[in-house]
């Protein structure tokens, strides 16, 4: 029988407690490695700049979370990213990374482009030249400052009044104006797609068109050659329409002129037509019939200006011992 809780040694009690504790508590700083609750490979990518990318922040592929963003560490002139992947899906050894905005309050992601063949290898490291950040200060502050330079300032300022004038004095049409140019912003940008599908579709025809450039050369002469042929008959063709037309007004009064004539012939027609129909049979009887007589006749008409022919038993023959 099993010893009571109570009567139990407590040293050994107190001391089980205590390594289950300690157990606890480290697979609590490292759940991420335990295979249910964290687990996946550990890679690295380079930034210019970290782009507000912090830890937790989620990583995507094709916009659908694969893993989280484990540290934003500076590492010399540049930022290491470490982050930990869990996904069966495959991503080559040239794939790029780049640091996008999640949501308009500054949350940021760290998106995975997949490229090149195989599976890149765990712990590596995806070099600058394959990353990008949402902005770069650096950058944007050179351009800013050549671009301030190059301002005049004098033709700004002059710019500036002459728009407080207009907002001034046509505030109801500069209102409109900009809400013309707002919806017709907005209709452009949903409809993205089809403009890049347009887009697409032209340079296609374009491509197309280059490559047939000989042959649309080739067609032109040709209509040319034909419309040339077209002015120089144009009086022959002109005299066709006009006997064209000419024939048309003879047979139009020729028409009218025989209707009465026509009239009794057509309904006569009528009348044999329907003897023949009914007489069909015995046509095609006497048709098959004619043929042998025909051919008999021929042959004994064909001798020259006599026939040669017999009738049976004309005289009738005398029988013997008659």
């Amino acid at each position: 029988m099993s010893k009571p809780f109570r009567e139990r040694n407590p040293v050994i009690v107190g001391a089980v407690s205590l390594m289950a504790i300690a157990l606890l508590i480290m697979a609590a700083f490292r759940a991420q490695d335990l295979p249910l609750i964290g687990g996946g490979d550990t890679y690295y990518a380079a930034f210019h700049e970290s782009g507000g990318l912090k830890p937790n922040d989620e990583v995507r592929i094709a916009g659908v979370r694969v893993g989280k963003v484990e540290a934003v560490e500076l590492d010399g002139d540049h930022v290491r990213v470490t982050f930990r992947i869990k996904t069966d899906s495959a991503f080559g050894d040239l794939s790029r990374a780049s640091i996008k905005v999640k949501t308009l309050l500054g949350a940021m992601y760290l998106a995975l482009e997949p490229a090149g063949t195989g599976q890149l290898d765990a712990g590596s490291e995806i070099p600058v030249d394959r990353t990008s950040s949402p902005y770069d200060v650096v950058e944007a502050f050179s351009g800013l400052a050549e671009t301030s330079a190059d301002i005049n300032t004098d033709q700004l300022a002059a710019s500036l009044t002459t728009l407080a004038d207009l907002t001034r004095n046509t505030p109801e049409e500069f209102r409109s104006a900009l809400d013309g140019v707002s919806a017709l912003s907005t209709n452009i940008a949903a409809r993205d797609t089809q403009i890049n599908s347009l887009l697409k579709n032209l340079k296609r025809v374009s491509s197309v068109l280059d490559a047939r450039d000989q042959d649309i050369v080739g067609l032109m002469r040709d209509s040319d050659v034909l419309f040339r042929a077209l002015v120089q008959r144009r009086q022959s063709v002109h005299n066709l329409l006009v006997s064209t037309a000419q024939l048309s007004d003879e047979l139009t009064r020729l028409v009218r002129s025989t209707r009465a004539d026509l009239k009794p012939a057509l309904a006569n027609l009528e009348g044999v037509l329907g003897v023949l129909n009914k007489n069909e049979d015995n046509i095609d009887n006497s048709l098959r019939l004619m043929a042998p007589f025909y051919r008999v006749f021929a042959n004994t008409l064909g001798n020259g200006p006599w026939f040669d022919t017999y009738i049976q038993n004309m005289p009738p023959v005398p029988t013997a011992g008659g």
